[in-house]
């Protein structure tokens, strides 16, 4: 975070991973416009009113979720994912002692999802400690998975200058203080560590690299599709149903304005002006409650001036991990299938997860208000 808020040179080199993201966007938009024509971003058959946009997010953005998945497959196939794992996981042995099972699953989730990262660990869960077992759940909730990294970078191009590389940065600093934040909450003994710990190989061939990533991609393309109808409904009816109370303010009560309210003290807490914590608020309520994917939309798609550049910054940071409810599902249900015989004990610490990784991306966010405002 220094390096990056600190020295041009190296701001000017995360900045140039836009143009990687751009890229990556604009090949996705050759196979979209390939297979879906102006639905896909082509140009339509009709004259768009003066004001419409043709743009469909499920057609145009999500898609990049398959490419980006199918390449992180590739990666990992030849080897050069499981290097880069590998060497973030040696630095957290040397600076926080973590090793073995804790410190291979919380590298692996720099990159890869929740469920993926504890894959490449898959036959030492059984045997891991409660307390390595809570690291892994932990680190899973404070980062993000590369394919989503991607996907938020596109949202927040306009609002964030950068954000491809401070959401890289975020989830990076979101691992190690996921340790800090897990470690007193479940303490560990001397005895817990498993050192010898080798990543498992995935994938059989390049190609069953690429449809295995590309299968992967599609299922987590149609849970956001399915995700997004279901909990926009949702935030519509609970607001349907609080409309019906009596206005406050002046205006009618929504979702939105009580998450504004019940967060907006965590917001100032972490940096955020109190002019502009129950905004602030309100996206990191939307975050937990719902997800991340839509606190990112909606911050993304906010008009400019509603937030300055310093709080939107802390925002990216302090919403980068998949620390939320719905999340909390997907990730039990992948650890119990890895784990079976420790189903109990991870259903235990689901709730207790959610709150550490929430700690951990808070944490981070308050760090990068901190720098911005000694050198920004």
């Amino acid at each position: 975070a220094v390096l990056l808020l600190a020295l041009p040179a190296v701001r000017e080199g995360f900045l140039a991973l836009n143009t990687v993201v751009a890229a990556l966007s604009k090949v996705t938009a050759a196979g979209t416009e390939f297979a879906f024509g102006w639905l896909g971003g082509g140009a339509p058959p009709f004259e768009a009113r003066p004001g419409a946009s043709t743009f469909i997010l499920a057609f145009q953005a999500l898609p990049l979720v398959l490419v980006i998945s199918a390449l992180s497959a590739i990666l990992y196939h030849w080897r050069v994912l499981p290097a880069v794992v590998s060497a973030f996981a040696w630095a957290l042995r040397r600076t926080l002692g973590l090793g073995g099972t804790a410190g291979v699953a919380t590298a692996a989730n720099v990159f890869v999802g929740m469920v993926e990262a504890p894959l490449l660990v898959k036959p030492y869960l059984a045997r891991a400690s409660r307390a390595d077992l809570f690291v892994v759940m932990t680190a899973g909730m404070a980062t993000i998975a590369g394919t989503m990294m991607v996907l938020y970078a596109q949202f927040l191009q306009d609002a964030v200058p950068g954000s491809i590389g401070h959401l890289l940065t975020a989830s990076m600093l979101n691992a190690p203080a996921a340790i800090v934040i897990a470690r007193p909450l479940v303490p560990a003994a001397p005895e817990d560590a498993i050192d010898d710990v080798r990543m498992e190989g995935l994938y059989a061939s390049t190609m069953d690299a690429i449809t295995t990533g590309t299968a992967d991609g599609l299922r987590l393309l149609l849970n956001i599709v399915a995700m997004l109808i279901v909990l926009v409904a949702l935030v519509a009816l609970v607001n349907m149903m609080l409309a019906v109370l009596p206005a406050v303010a002046g205006a009618s009560l929504s979702l939105e304005r009580l998450l504004g309210w019940i967060l907006s003290p965590v917001a100032w807490a972490i940096g955020i002006p109190w002019a502009e914590a129950g905004t602030a608020g309100q996206l990191l309520g939307t975050k937990v409650v719902v997800n991340e994917f839509f606190a990112f939309l909606q911050m993304g798609r906010m008009p400019a001036a509603v937030l300055s550049p310093e709080s939107k910054l802390i925002l990216t940071y302090g919403m980068c991990g998949f620390a939320n409810f719905a999340s909390l599902g997907i990730m039990l249900g992948g650890l119990s299938a890895m784990a079976p015989d420790r189903r109990v004990e991870i259903v235990g610490l689901g709730l207790k997860s959610i709150l550490s990784g929430v700690m951990a991306t808070l944490l981070t966010g308050a760090l990068a208000g901190l720098l911005f405002r000694v050198f920004g």
